[in-house]
């Protein structure tokens, strides 16, 4: 079959930034790509297991106090500032730009995220994953990430498998992440041609097969009969790729 027939049998959903809900309370600026809280938009309430992608920005010494979650997949991406954690498994940690955490609420865990920062904002991408088996313990995992490792080629961050790169949560989803000179062509390669992926434009312009994506556009394909996309930086550029299950 020919690649333009390939093409022909996926599907996409397009979310350009600036039709993000956002809720603005002084001391937190959140952009919402999928509904949460009291933005509720019912053509945007997920992406396959993807239920959550905020893009939060916290003023200094301010943030978010104990609250609980259960049964849900949360990843954290630092993309600027401190970001100050602390849970009931008995976590207390500071998670910086370059860092990824991922918490498995499961049974119920109540954590806190503060700026660590009296002077300056922290800016931080929020994620919630579905999880692929619920009422499990409680997990955590960090990691501190090598930036020369995404250089013009896509870095694993989060994994369902213990043993393998990046953090681990309780789905089976793989997130990667790229920084990309302009003009640099890359291919992503699908871990299960069933599953969908969602791009998320952190800083510069891309195409992603035929779609330019500008800075915090999302892109989603899913229906894909091929094992790969591609994605060629029109600029300087760096963006963030999730595989999740559609189901």
């Amino acid at each position: 079959m020919y690649l333009h027939q390939l093409l022909s049998t996926m599907q996409s959903i397009l979310h350009k930034a600036a039709t993000r809900g956002l809720a603005n309370h002084g001391w937190l600026r959140s952009y919402h790509t999928f509904s949460f809280g009291r933005y509720h938009n019912p053509e945007r309430m997920g992406f396959g297991t993807l239920r959550v992608l905020n893009d939060d920005y916290v003023a200094p010494g301010r943030g978010f106090g104990k609250h609980p979650h259960e049964n849900m997949e949360i990843i954290s991406i630092p993309l600027s500032g401190d970001l100050k954690h602390q849970d009931s498994m008995g976590n207390t940690t500071v998670i910086r730009q370059g860092d990824v955490q991922a918490m498995s609420a499961g049974t119920g865990v109540a954590h806190s995220e503060m700026n660590a920062n009296p002077d300056e904002p922290v800016a931080f991408l929020q994620i919630w994953v579905l999880p692929k088996h619920q009422n499990i313990a409680p997990n955590y995992s960090q990691i501190t990430l090598d930036p020369k490792d995404s250089d013009n080629e896509f870095q694993q961050i989060v994994s369902p498998n213990p043993n393998d790169a990046g953090v681990t949560i309780n789905q089976d989803a793989w997130f990667h992440i790229a920084s990309l000179n302009p003009l640099t062509k890359i291919d992503y390669v699908l871990k299960n041609k069933n599953n969908g992926v969602y791009a998320f434009v952190l800083e510069g312009d891309v195409r992603m097969n035929n779609q330019v994506l500008n800075k915090r556009d999302g892109f989603g394909l899913w229906g894909i009969e091929i094992d790969f996309i591609f994605i060629k930086a029109l600029s300087k550029a760096r963006i963030l790729v999730m595989e999740v299950p559609m189901g």
